[in-house]
């Protein structure tokens, strides 16, 4: 009958560096990314950190006056159905509109597309990654400027 194995030790946890952890925690905070994992040598390390809204509350050092009362809004019209689709930013980074600095964009607006077809590139942490348009049609809409930093779900272009 084979042996059981017995539990991962607690070696293994006490030989991650702290100073990876703490580096990657750094990455994480200057990136504004909510999780970040590295595997090096056959050990992974995942860090990560939960974003709220409390961690935005502002804290005032001296009583601060009622507040007064703003006018009310004027009535707005409701918006215009959206047309065509949104293609989104599927991670924090820069948007570049254009594969060189010196080239052609990818698309431009009226530009008839392929579905597959790159319309930009997000770059992530020193990795470009191409955005493909989801289904064919034509670039209604580019909604970003070349090297615009974007956060994940930031509609990029529209597509009819």
């Amino acid at each position: 009958m084979a042996e059981p194995k017995a539990p991962a030790s607690k070696d293994a946890a006490s030989s991650i560096d702290p100073r990876m952890v703490r580096r990657l925690a750094d990455i994480l905070i200057e990136t504004g990314l909510s999780e970040i994992e590295v595997e090096h040598n056959g050990q992974r390390i995942r860090v990560a950190r939960e974003i709220t809204a409390a961690a935005t509350t502002v804290y005032a050092a001296a009583p601060q006056p009622a507040p007064v009362a703003a006018p009310p809004a004027p009535a707005v019209a409701p918006e215009a159905p959206v047309r065509g689709e949104q293609v989104k930013s599927p991670m924090v980074g820069t948007v570049y509109l254009r594969p060189q600095p010196d080239a052609e964009p990818f698309v431009r607006v009226g530009d008839r597309v392929s579905e597959g077809q790159t319309l930009l590139i997000v770059e992530a942490m020193k990795t470009m990654n191409p955005i493909a348009s989801p289904k064919a049609g034509v670039i209604l809409e580019i909604l970003v400027d070349d090297a615009e930093p974007v956060e994940f779900g930031v509609p990029l272009v529209v597509i009819e």
